[in-house]
C-alpha cells in the first residue's frame, strides 16, 4: 500500500463560513470587480459592494419566506449570475443550497425534492415551472402546504426571483441577516449535492462550510494562485449545479478574481472573444471538441497536412519540456506558432494562459497538444464527495497524464487492489439520510472512491479506471474501458464510445458519430449532405476512418485488451435519452440495456 500526504498550510476555524468572504471583500475592497454580467450584448462590472448588497436583499427575502437555520433551498437553473447571488444568499439566510441541474427530468426533480425536503424552490424559466409543476405542487402539499417557488426569469427586466425576494424581505432587517451569518459554523452543512446516478439512484452528498473553505484555500495555496488573484478573470460555462464549477467559482471569488457566466454553449467561442478570460475551467469533452473541430476544418480546407504536422510538433514540444528541445524542433515550433497555434489561442479569447480540466480523464496526447500550443491544461481529480478537486497539476508542478498531487492537508493511498482512497479536510462526512451508503463509502475517515490508479514517489496520482467498470472477458482478462474510450473519442468523427465485452470472448465497442464533424467529412468525401449516421454505417470510406481510429487505439494495449469488433450507432448518446449524465458521463447500465441487440450483434458468428 502506497500513501502520500500534502502538508497542511492553513486551518479552518469553526467560527468561519463560506459566505464570510462576501462581506469581508465588500468591506476591504468595495470597488473590486467581483463578477461581470452580459447585459444586452455587453459585459458590465459588478463590484464587491453591490454584490454583497444584492446578497443581503435576497437573504432577507428568504428569511421572510420562512427559511430557517439549516433549512434546504433547492436551486434549479443554468449557469448565470443570479445562480451565485441566490447561492450566497441561501447561506446568508442560514440555509443549505440543494443544486438541481436545469436539464433534470420531472422524475429526477421529484426524487431530489422527496429526499432533500427543501422548504423553498427557485426555478429558472417558465419551462422549468411547467415541466415540474405537478411534482413540485405534490411536494409542497406534503411538506408545507403551500408552493414556495420563485422563478428567476421575470416577465420584465425588473421582475423575477431576485426582485420578488428583495420586495418580500423589505421589512426584514440587515441585522437579521448578519445574525444568521454570525451563527454559522464551519461544521454546519452548506450544500447537498446529488450524485449523477451513473450506477443507481442519486445520493445526496452533504458538504460542510469547512469542506468548501478547505477546497477554496487548497486551490489558492497551489501555484495556480498566480492567476487566481485580483485583476484576473475567468468565464464559467460548466453547470454550477456540478461541484467542480461551483468550487472553482468560490475559489475565484475568494481570491478576488472576476467571474463571468454564460450558458450559451453553441456561441462559446464568440463569448470567449468578448470576455477574454485569463483562464478557463472545462471538462475533457470540450477540449476534445475544440481540437477535433479545428482538425476537421483544416482537412476540409485542404490544410490537413499542415495541421497534423503542427499537432505532432506541439506534442513533441510539450514532451521535450520534461527534457530538452533540439534546434530543429524549436524552429518547427516557432513556425507553427505563427501559422496555427496563434489562431487556436485566439479562439479562447486571446489571453487565456491556462485551463483547468476535471470530471474525466483528459488523455496524455491532448494534454501535450494544448501545452505545446501555449495553453497548458492542468488536469485535476476529485469527486462530489471531495468538494471537487482533491488533487491537481499546477504551474511548475505538472506531469501530463497524471491528475496531480493532493491539495494541502489531504492524503491519498493506493490499496492492494489499486483502489484510490482519500482522506482530508475536503472529504465529506456522509450521505444525506443514507447510513448504508455512508458505511460502504467511508472506512475510518478514508473515502473509497471506486477509482483505480497508481501513485508515484512524488505524490502524483494517475487514474487507470473504475472498479465497477472493469470488464472481465471470458478468458479472464481484466480490461479497464476508460483509456480505450478516451483514445477513440480523440478522433474527429467519433462523438462517444463505450467499450463492452464482460464475459465475452473479446473486447468490442459501440461508437457514435459527431454530427458537426460528419457534415464536413461528407462534403470532403462526396457523400450526400442529407446522409445520416445510419445511412453511412456501412460506407467503406467511413468504415476506413473508424478502422484507423480503432487500430491506433489498439496500439496502446495488449492483444487481449484490443477492440476486435465495433458497431456504429445511428444516433448519439444524450442526456435527454437518459444515456448520459449532465456532466457528460456515460450511464453504462442504461446503454447496455438500450443497445443490447447491437452488443449481441458484435458477438454473433
Amino acid at each position: 500500500m502506497r500513501e502520500f500526504t500534502s502538508p497542511a498550510v492553513f486551518v479552518v476555524e469553526n467560527s468561519e463560513s463560506a459566505v464570510d468572504t462576501v462581506f469581508t471583500r465588500a468591506s476591504n475592497a468595495p470597488n473590486s470587480i467581483a463578477f461581470r454580467r452580459l447585459v444586452n450584448g455587453s459585459w458590465s462590472d459588478v463590484t464587491a459592494a453591490s454584490f454583497a448588497a444584492e446578497v443581503v436583499e435576497v437573504a432577507r427575502g428568504l428569511i421572510a419566506a420562512g427559511v430557517r437555520q439549516g433549512d434546504r433551498v433547492a436551486l434549479m437553473s443554468s449557469t448565470r449570475y443570479e445562480w451565485s447571488v441566490i447561492d450566497y444568499a441561501i447561506w446568508a439566510s442560514g440555509g443549505v443550497t440543494v443544486p438541481v441541474y436545469e436539464t433534470s427530468s420531472a422524475g429526477q426533480v421529484e426524487w431530489i425534492l422527496s429526499d432533500a425536503d427543501p422548504v423553498l424552490l427557485v426555478l429558472e424559466t417558465d419551462k422549468h415551472v411547467a415541466d415540474t409543476a405537478e411534482v413540485v405542487a405534490a411536494h409542497f402539499r406534503r411538506s408545507t402546504g403551500s408552493a414556495q417557488t420563485f422563478r428567476i426569469d421575470g416577465d420584465t427586466p425588473d421582475s423575477g426571483a431576485i426582485a420578488e425576494l428583495a420586495a418580500l424581505g423589505a421589512d426584514t432587517s440587515d441585522e437579521e441577516v448578519h445574525a444568521r451569518v454570525a451563527a454559522l459554523r464551519s461544521s454546519d452543512p452548506a450544500t447537498l449535492i446529488y450524485t449523477s446516478g451513473t450506477t443507481g439512484r442519486p445520493k445526496g452528498v452533504q458538504l460542510t462550510h469547512a469542506n468548501l473553505l478547505a477546497e477554496s484555500r487548497g486551490i489558492r495555496e497551489t501555484s495556480l494562485k498566480a492567476l487566481l488573484r485580483p485583476g484576473s478573470r475567468t468565464l464559467m460555462f460548466l453547470p454550477l449545479a456540478h461541484v467542480l464549477a461551483r468550487a472553482v467559482t468560490i475559489a475565484a471569488f475568494d481570491a478576488g478574481t472576476a467571474v463571468g457566466h454564460t450558458n450559451d454553449i453553441p456561441n462559446l467561442v464568440a463569448t470567449f472573444g468578448t470576455f477574454a478570460p485569463d483562464f478557463i475551467l472545462s471538462v475533457p469533452r470540450v477540449f476534445e471538441k475544440v481540437y477535433n473541430t479545428a482538425k476537421q476544418k483544416a482537412h476540409s480546407d485542404g490544410k490537413g497536412k499542415i495541421f497534423d504536422a503542427a499537432a505532432d510538433t506541439a506534442v513533441a514540444w510539450s514532451e521535450a519540456q520534461d527534457g530538452s528541445a533540439g534546434v530543429v524542433l524549436r524552429i518547427k515550433h516557432a513556425v507553427f506558432d505563427k501559422l496555427v497555434y496563434a489562431k487556436l489561442r485566439a479562439a479562447l479569447g486571446g489571453q487565456c494562459q491556462l485551463a483547468i480540466s476535471g470530471g474525466a480523464p483528459l488523455g496524455a496526447r491532448l494534454g501535450h497538444f494544448y501545452r505545446g500550443i501555449g495553453v497548458p491544461i492542468y488536469e485535476g481529480y476529485g469527486l462530489t464527495e471531495t468538494s471537487a478537486a482533491f488533487a491537481v497539476n499546477t504551474i511548475g508542478n505538472q506531469r501530463v497524464g497524471s491528475v496531480g498531487r493532493p491539495l494541502p492537508g489531504n492524503t491519498v493511498r493506493i490499496t492492494h487492489d489499486d483502489e484510490i482512497q482519500l482522506r482530508g479536510p475536503v472529504v465529506f462526512s456522509g450521505y444525506w439520510r443514507n447510513d448504508e451508503a455512508t458505511a460502504e463509502s467511508l472506512d475510518d475517515g478514508w473515502f473509497r472512491t471506486g477509482d483505480l490508479g497508481s501513485l508515484d514517489e512524488d505524490g502524483y496520482i494517475t487514474i487507470t479506471g473504475r472498479k465497477k467498470e472493469l470488464i472481465v472477458t471470458a478468458g479472464g482478462k481484466n480490461v479497464s474501458p476508460a483509456g480505450l474510450e478516451d483514445q477513440l473519442r480523440a478522433h474527429a468523427l467519433i462523438s462517444q464510445a463505450i467499450v463492452v465485452g464482460d464475459q465475452k470472448p473479446f473486447i468490442g465497442a459501440l461508437v457514435t458519430l459527431d454530427e458537426d464533424a460528419l457534415s464536413g467529412w461528407k462534403a470532403a468525401h462526396g457523400k450526400p449532405a442529407d446522409a445520416t449516421a445510419a445511412d453511412l454505417a456501412k460506407d467503406t470510406d467511413l468504415i476506413a476512418e473508424i478502422d484507423a481510429a480503432v487500430a491506433e487505439t489498439n496500439m496502446s494495449v495488449s492483444h487481449a485488451e484490443a477492440i476486435k469488433k465495433y458497431r456504429i450507432l445511428p444516433g448519439d448518446f444524450t442526456e435527454e435519452s437518459g444515456e448520459m449524465t449532465p456532466t457528460m458521463k456515460l450511464k453504462r447500465n442504461v446503454i447496455a440495456k438500450s443497445y443490447a441487440n447491437e452488443i449481441e450483434a458484435i458477438y454473433a458468428k
